[in-house]
């Protein structure tokens, strides 16, 4: 058998394959994956015979004007081989087809068996086509110089075949082809369209999306996945996605603003990068975007746009490339009025649950400090009180904290706004954050020790200097003044839970800096088996679970978000240390550890993906039933977002799609507060109309 000089990754373009074989026993076999352009045009031949002693060619494998492939005799083996130079005679000879129409723009596995008395052809690994046929062996002498055979896409036949060919092998006996079907599959990346976010589906088809200035654009959201030929997500943490704005008629480069903006920005810990600046790291075979769009379609002659996603170290391919629908930029949304849906329980009950979702997000900077001063109050927020406290538990969505939504909220007389955690139901001044830690409610009228402009400053900032800050302030800073920073970031955010982040502050960074002492004395990396025991033991003191410890697949989704292989440095333990923390202090609460030391059932299975919880919703027959959910926690939100270590409720809807809601509770009591009067946050869940029973998740060992 013959080499081949294959491209990247193994891929090369079909009109290059060349293959010469060498025969033994009159027989061989065969198999590859192909894809094909959309710009094939039909009948096309894929494969023909080529001898070394004849100057014309024969078809070998062909796909008709039906879109149906087909494999054909073979020249000095078969009787009813087609004729030499005549292209279309293969019509009038007996071969093999498929029953079905060869897809186009997708990965398709196809192998062929070749014997003296038979051929037959295997897609995708079945058998789809067999045909007997009569040897020619022993009746013409010619018969005998069936020695090589050259395997080509040598064109000629007036029609147009564009493709790409991954792992061509050839075998000079019968191989079973179906083993080598699952042998190095090729990869594809697409759009996982039902990701999106923040994008209006107009009439046409048309993607409508808000850009344009800094103080209009908005947010949205889109993953691309990396998946093999069977349509399974592919793990490659090293590699890249890069995103780029075209124009939808030429695909040629969307030109930077008149203020000399990149025309496609990624939004990245609230910060704005140029979108070729700021790739997306591929994790578990998805790559998440934050986006927004600066570039308007007015500004260009009403031009529409397309979003063209790629990964470049996996080589220049059309498969390893994929681009959005066609997009028109606007200066703002058509429907300017937000949509709210709020689920609702009976009011006859004492602990309850306030679930709702928004569909309008904005930008993570200057509306933080905004939307608490121009909003407007909200009619549909619910509000329950439990003696002088008020514990909630509200669900929202796409896990994102709703400081990011525009919340409506009134402005009191004295210009502060009244403070409601996440999207609904936070508690007023006199209940927020430090309420019964503070010497007094009026804090207008104190003086001080962190300046305003600090915390008009973190407020503003994103999530990597809110680290360096916090990181001084836990230094340099008392528990009291600490406190004060959390009381009035929440105040001014809007959103409870960046107060939350700066009361860890102090302890995270203090068990995260003694704990490294352990693992590294000399500050050198560690390797991750002799660390992950420490880790392990520390999480569980943490998190008051003495009777549960870790599973190895626990440990593994720690080690890729730490992003380390066999060894731990300072920079990948504080990247783990910032997930891990906010995860373990949320189960040590009340409502939690229960749940997480559950064992029938496990409410909690364990550190899980997104992913792992949609594939335990989705059986063989497809979904599971409405109602079935999931509890994980956000493998993407790590300490100082607000969202760290919140719960995730994943489920199917009525609508039997996958919805992600995040569960988030108020931190207002204190960590010594035993609460006797509060229901299980298991009773509290199944009292939700959308949630009716637990899923279980089976996790590969």
């Amino acid at each position: 058998m013959g080499t081949d000089s294959m491209g990247s990754e193994g891929y090369s373009p079909l009109k290059d394959l060349r293959l010469e074989i060498e025969v033994k026993e009159r027989t061989f076999s065969l198999c590859f994956w192909v894809y094909l352009m959309n710009s094939t045009t039909f009948p096309a031949t894929i494969i023909q015979q080529v001898y070394s002693d004849i100057s014309q060619s024969a078809p070998f494998l062909v796909i008709n004007e039906n879109k149906r492939i087909n494999i054909l005799p073979v020249l000095h083996l078969h009787e009813e081989a087609p004729d030499i130079g005549n292209i279309s005679s293969w019509t009038e000879v007996p071969h093999a087809t498929a029953d079905f129409e060869f897809p186009l723009e997708k990965w398709v596995h196809v192998g062929c068996e070749v014997c003296p008395n038979h051929i037959q052809l295997q897609i995708n690994g079945e058998i789809v086509g067999k045909k007997s046929l009569s040897s020619l062996l022993n009746k013409e002498p010619n018969s005998s110089d069936l020695r090589k055979i050259t395997l080509a896409n040598v064109g000629g036949d007036g029609n147009s075949v564009h493709g790409y060919v991954h792992n061509f092998e050839v075998f000079p006996i019968i191989s079973p082809v179906k083993d080598h079907h699952l042998k190095n599959p090729p990869l594809k990346l697409t759009i996982d369209e039902s990701s999106a976010s923040e994008i209006e589906e107009e009439s046409d088809g048309v993607w409508g999306i808000v850009g344009g200035k800094a103080s209009c654009r908005r947010n949205f959201s889109l993953d691309v996945v990396l998946s093999d030929g069977f349509g399974d997500p592919v793990d490659k943490e090293n590699e890249q996605v890069f995103a780029s704005l075209l124009y939808a008629d030429t695909r040629a480069p969307v030109e930077k603003t008149i203020d000399e903006e990149a025309p496609l920005l990624v939004s990245y810990d609230g910060i704005e990068f140029s979108s070729g600046e700021r790739p997306s790291k591929i994790l578990l075979g998805r790559a998440s975007f934050k986006l927004k769009i600066s570039q308007l379609s007015s500004k260009c002659d009403n031009r529409l746009f397309l979003i063209r996603f790629c990964v470049p170290k996996l080589g220049d391919f059309p498969f390893l490339e994929t681009f959005s629908r066609p997009i028109r930029c606007i200066s703002r949304s058509r429907n300017t009025k937000l949509s709210t849906l709020v689920w609702k329980r009976p009011t006859s009950a004492l602990h309850q649950l306030s679930l709702s979702q928004s569909s309008a997000m904005v930008d993570e900077s200057l509306e933080h400090m905004q939307c608490g001063l121009e909003s407007t109050a909200n009619p549909l927020v619910k509000r329950f009180r439990v003696g002088h406290d008020k514990i909630s538990v509200s669900v929202q969505p796409d896990e994102e904290c709703n400081s990011h939504v525009q919340n409506e909220f009134p402005t009191s007389m004295d210009a502060r706004p009244t403070k409601f955690d996440e999207a609904d139901d936070s508690p007023s001044d006199s209940e927020s954050i430090g309420e019964r830690n503070s010497p007094s409610n009026n804090m207008a009228s104190r003086r001080y020790p962190i300046s305003d402009m600090t915390i008009f400053k973190y407020c503003l900032a994103g999530l990597a200097e809110r680290s360096l800050m916090l990181k001084e302030i836990a230094f340099f800073s008392s528990g009291n003044e600490i406190l004060e920073l959390a009381h009035h970031v929440s105040l001014y955010s809007g959103c409870s839970h960046h107060g939350n982040q700066i009361l860890l502050a102090k302890r995270l960074i203090e068990d995260g800096t003694n704990l490294w002492k352990v693992l590294s004395p000399n500050n050198h990396h560690v390797s991750w088996e002799s660390a992950v025991y420490e880790i392990e033991e520390k999480f569980m003191k943490i998190a008051s679970c003495d009777s549960r410890s870790l599973s190895h697949q626990d440990l593994e989704l720690l080690r890729r978000i730490a992003g380390c292989q066999e060894y731990l440095t300072q920079e990948s333990f504080e990247k783990l240390w910032c997930w891990v923390y906010p995860v373990a202090f949320t189960i040590s609460r009340d409502l939690i550890n229960p749940i997480w030391n559950s064992v029938a059932p496990k409410w909690i299975e364990g550190l899980i993906t997104k992913e792992e919880a949609e594939a335990s919703l989705r059986g063989p027959a497809g979904f599971q039933e409405p109602g079935t959910f999931t509890l994980r926690f956000p493998t993407s939100r790590s300490w100082p977002h607000p969202d760290a270590g919140c719960l995730i409720v994943t489920y199917v809807g009525n609508d039997y799609k996958i919805h992600h809601r995040l569960l988030s509770m108020d931190h207002a009591y204190g960590s010594g507060d035993k609460r006797t009067d509060m229901k299980p946050l298991q009773d509290m869940l199944l009292e939700e109309p959308e949630l009716s029973r637990l899923g279980r998740i089976i996790r590969s060992h």
